[in-house]
Parts: C-alpha cells; structure tokens; sequence
C-alpha cells in the first residue's frame, strides 16, 4: 500500500506531496506523457526486477502545486533494515532509470526538491542514473553530496526510415557482412511470445564460457556470476511483462541454434538488450549482423526513433561492433549519496581480485 507525505522543503509555489510507491496509474499516464521515457523507466521493469531478485518497489511519486507530477523509479532490498540497504534507479546491471515528469521538464527548483529527498532517504545508499535524453536542469541542481559518475551508452538514430539507416549510418564493412550472412544458410526466427527463451538462454551460457576464456576468468567463477548476474528467470520475467514488445531473434546454422538477439520495445525507443552466440556457428556466417540489421529494420517499421544498444566502454570491441551499425556515444550520469563508502570499497575489492586472477577486460 502507498503512503503520502508532505514535503518539510516545499517549494515556493507551495507544498510537495509524495507518494510511495508511486501508484502505477500514476507512473503509466508519465511515460507516456515523458517522450523521452526509456524501456528501462516503466513499471513492467520495476516489476521484471522484484520478480528476478530480492528487491521491493521504492519508487516515489511527487505532485507540486505548481502541478507538475514526476516519478522517480527506485527498488530497494528487502528484508534488510532502511539503514542498511539501499535504494537505486537501479541496481548495477539493470540499466538506465531516472526520472519522468509531466508536463514539461522540472525547474531547477523542483529537480533540487527531488535531489534534497532522496538525500535525506535512511539508507545507505541513494543512486539514481539519467538517460542520454535527461535535461541539463538535473546536472544544475545536483548537490554537491551527490557524487557523479558519468557512464556511455550508444544509441542509433533511427530517423528517415530503414533505407537512410542502411544506406547513410551502417558502416560499409557491416553492409558486406550482413550481406554475407544472407548469402550463408542462415535460418532466422523471431519469437514474441517467450517460446525462444530457453534456447537464448542455452546460447548465453555457451557465451559465459567463451568471455571467461577471453578475460581469464575461472569457468565455474564465470558461471556463477553471470547466472547471478542474468539468470533464466530474469529474461523470462521481462518477456511475460512485455509481452510483444519483447522480441527474441535466434538465427540457426544447420539446425543448430549459433546466434541470439533480445529487443525490448517501448513508445517510439527500441532496446538492444542482450545477445549470445556459439561463435564456432555464428562467426563464419556473421549471423550477428544479420539479426541487428533484422532487428533495426523491425524498430523502423515500428515506427521507432531510436535504437539503444547499451552501455560500452570506449575503444573495445563491443564499442566498435556498435558503430559499425551508426551507434554514437551517448554520456548518462549518475549520481549517488552514500552514507559510507560502499561504492569505494567494492571497486577496490574487484580490482584487487581482478588482479589475483589476472583478469582481462574484453
């Protein structure tokens, strides 16, 4: 059940009225009212979330006399005391929330009302990260006990329709391989009703196999983070919620399941959310390419504007398979109060592991 508060830093137009969790009647009439609103800052997120792991809807819902309404998603852990968790937009590996508001964008004011609560929130931790599209007023109010980090997303611009795309954004070199690849005997199907889950799945595990090689990482370490960190039940949660707008493309080499590709759609945004191969298969056929080329057509037809590919680090590999396809960096920031040094101390912790094992980023 939500509970409503009121604001002690009203603004000067008057009170601030803040509902939690944010009633989802509520937070549905923002995203689709916020053009900007991403897959990842939707309830069925939220909700994909809570289902795969030990979190609970925190998200808060303000209403200013002004009028104006703004959702900022959040979970927390549960079971744990308020002073002992922590509350984020989201947790690491879940990608991109921040907040959607309507109508309009906040002013400076009202984004430092929004900095000031989550601030004053018990738990150890407050993170919230803001998309590409965040307006700079969010930048302008943060406080200076908000540490900021700044992470690169990619993004496609989908403007002009499939022709321009392949003609003007896909790189010459990802043209010949796409190409290539329907030359090959390729076999690819797309499923939007969850039956391919399992088989992706099988394919993601092959792939957990593969980069633990690649960074020299121990298998069964490689395993049990990765099922950690992306389990079955994570990919099948998102697919029950989205419904068709989740769509899995799994091309077949001689029967033979060599490549995968997961799409989560949203208002006029299509997501790049995960992939996997068995590279002895999809290699020599570049199936890859032919499902991202397959899967941007689709966005187009859909009447999608933007094709997000996810974060990457610049200059590796995975930056550069995303280029090949007209993906152009994007900075996001997030921002994170921290009652201790939580962040700190586990950066220090992977490092120094990485270090033992003689890690390798791909």
């Amino acid at each position: 059940m939500s509970t409503v508060e009121v604001l002690a830093q009203a603004t000067a137009a008057g009170p601030v009225r803040v509902t939690s969790p944010a009633p989802r009647e509520a937070w549905w009439r923002l995203a689709e009212e916020d053009g900007a609103t991403l897959v990842t800052q939707t309830p069925h997120w939220l909700d994909a979330l809570c289902a795969t792991a030990p979190f609970e809807d925190a998200s808060r819902l303000y209403v200013f006399a002004g009028g104006r309404r703004l959702v900022v998603p959040l979970v927390r852990r549960r079971g744990l005391p308020a002073r002992l968790t922590a509350e984020e937009s989201w947790p690491s590996g879940w990608g991109i929330g921040g907040p959607l508001a309507a109508p309009g964008t906040p002013d400076e004011e009202e984004a430092l009302v929004v900095f000031r609560d989550l601030a004053g929130r018990p738990a150890l931790r407050v993170g919230v990260r803001f998309g590409p599209d965040a307006d700079p007023v969010w930048a302008a109010a943060a406080p200076r006990d908000f540490a900021a980090e700044t992470v690169t997303t990619y993004g496609l611009d989908l403007s002009g329709g499939f022709d321009t795309v392949w003609e003007r954004r896909f790189h010459a070199r990802v043209r010949r391989d796409v190409r290539r690849s329907e030359r090959s005997a390729v076999e690819v199907e797309v499923d939007r009703e969850g039956r391919l889950v399992a088989e992706f799945y099988g394919l993601y595990e092959k792939s957990m196999l593969r980069w633990a090689a690649q960074q020299h990482e121990p298998r069964a370490l490689a395993r049990l983070r990765q099922s950690r960190a992306f389990p079955q039940r994570y990919l099948e949660a998102v697919a029950e919620r989205f419904g068709t707008s989740c769509a899995v493309y799994l091309a077949r080499v001689g029967g033979e399941p060599a490549a995968g590709a997961v799409v989560v759609s949203y208002g006029d945004r299509a997501k790049y959310w995960r992939s996997a191969m068995d590279r002895d298969l999809a290699h020599p056929v570049r199936a890859n390419f032919l499902l991202q080329k397959l899967a941007i057509e689709d966005a187009c037809a859909e009447g999608r504007t933007v094709y997000a590919m996810g974060d990457s680090r610049p200059g590796s590999s995975l930056a550069h398979f995303k280029e090949g396809f007209g993906a152009e960096e994007r900075p996001t920031l997030r921002y994170r109060r921290e009652r201790l040094p939580l962040t700190e101390a586990d950066r220090l912790m992977r490092t120094t592991a990485k270090r033992l094992l003689r890690f390798r980023d791909a």
